[in-house]
């Protein structure tokens, strides 16, 4: 295909073109909207119901302040203990590590404090406002009752544990985030729920949370399609091109023609994206998460329990407790210790805390070894678009990830540099 000397005009689509998005997780049917907004005929397929997948079993934070990645200078020392630890945070499925080893090799060299603060910069972008984000998405539509303006805390046994994070919390001051540090009684007041669990509390204003993740994307499509929107359950196998660049997707049931193309399939989107023609490397984060029903409280705010690294969301008629970090592909079924470890970590923080049913759940988080998502228009073919690899912030940075697409399908340059979320940067 035909180099292109200005991007933006080069691929903007007029009003009323077909755009098919491929994956129905937040970010896909946020792209969905967005491009309907626009004027844009949309196809959103997906194999799976909207909002069935990583969308449905994420921790329901609006987490703006969320731009620190895993890999934090010195990691690669704690490694080998967290491994052995059988209450760690880390685990690895031994047997799959040979697979693994490359994107592991690429992921630990990102420790470097110089990468981490690429990180930090580029996430800062997709993630700060979330709430508003979030809120001008749902405007209008059923979805809307699931957001819910708060505060996200991060607890800790004490100041000093709360002064070993010190790294994380400067990145965060650096890119203009603030917060209120409150200490023992303070915090307590704050939130009765923490007295003898964290003496030391942090305060995020202007976060939100989503009472019900999935239904929150599955009300979000509901309303995509009484706008005219197509939704498709089915399998993608190919994509179709010619000199000019797209010109269909290819499915189980038959070739679908389209003006343009955008990829948000997840962790999916690694296979997928080969055979548009580039290299993302992307390895599954399994994350897990347990929903206590029923409990006798919950905390006044989506909190991090710092001492257990899990996450406690009030949601409709249950906590969730979400947390984790398995390696070990997109195979293996889920390892049930991993949910009694979380049982076990939310029982020993918090021994007054009781609940009736509880329901458990294992997902895949799409990890590039930067941390960075791969965002924007895929320059060696006209008409391809990617949004994937949010790691663990693929609902905070979900609606700022879809209208940047939008953005791009209509030609509108977006006010921030894509340069760091390229999609063939690794290829």
């Amino acid at each position: 295909t035909r180099p292109m000397t200005n991007p933006a005009q080069e691929q903007r689509l007029e009003p009323g073109g077909h755009v098919v998005v491929v994956g129905a997780g937040i970010v896909g049917v946020a792209t969905a909207i967005w491009l309907q907004r626009d004027g844009y005929r949309v196809t959103l397929i997906d194999r799976g119901a909207p909002g069935d997948g990583t969308s449905y079993g994420n921790a329901g934070v609006l987490a703006s302040c969320s731009i620190v990645p895993v890999t934090t200078p010195g990691l690669w020392k704690k490694v080998p203990g967290m491994l052995m630890d059988p209450n760690g945070p880390l685990s690895l499925r031994w047997g799959y590590l040979p697979r693994m080893l490359p994107w592991l090799a690429a992921y630990m060299r990102n420790c470097h404090p110089e990468r981490v603060a690429k990180t930090a910069a580029a996430m800062t972008e997709l993630v700060s406002g979330s709430l508003e984000e979030h809120q001008s998405l749902s405007n209008g539509t059923d979805a809307a009752r699931h957001v819910v303006p708060c505060d996200y805390v991060f607890a800790y046994a004490d100041r000093s544990a709360y002064e070993s994070d010190a790294f994380g919390w400067s990145l965060r001051r650096k890119h203009g985030f603030d917060w209120e540090e409150m200490a023992g009684a303070a915090f307590h007041a704050y939130d009765a729920s923490m007295e003898g669990v964290a003496d030391f509390g942090v305060r995020c204003g202007d976060h939100g949370r989503i009472t019900d993740p999935g239904q929150y994307v599955k009300d979000l499509a509901r309303h995509f399609e009484a706008e005219g929107g197509t939704v498709r359950q089915v399998s993608v196998r190919d994509f179709t091109r010619d000199d000019h660049g797209m010109t269909g997707v290819v499915t189980d049931d038959g070739e679908l023609a389209c003006d343009r193309l955008v990829l948000t399939a997840g962790v999916w989107s690694k296979e997928l994206s080969a055979k548009l023609g580039i290299k993302t490397p992307l390895e599954s984060e399994r994350g897990y998460h347990v929903e206590l029903f029923e409990p006798s409280f919950t905390p006044r705010a989506p909190t991090m329990v710092a001492s257990g690294k899990f996450v406690l969301t009030p949601m409709e008629g249950r906590l969730r407790v979400a947390g984790l970090v398995e390696f070990g592909g997109l195979d293996a079924p889920p390892n049930p210790a991993r949910h009694e470890m979380l049982l076990r970590s939310v029982r020993r923080a918090f021994p007054k805390l009781t609940f009736g049913e509880t329901k458990s759940w294992m997902g895949h988080r799409p990890a590039p070894p930067d941390s960075i998502p791969y965002l924007g228009a895929v320059r060696s073919l006209r008409g391809a678009f990617v949004g994937f690899g949010h790691h663990h912030v693929g609902l905070t940075s979900g609606p700022r990830t879809g209208r940047v697409l939008a953005n791009l399908i209509a030609g509108r340059t977006p006010n921030f540099d894509l340069a760091p979320y390229a999609p063939e940067r690794f290829s």
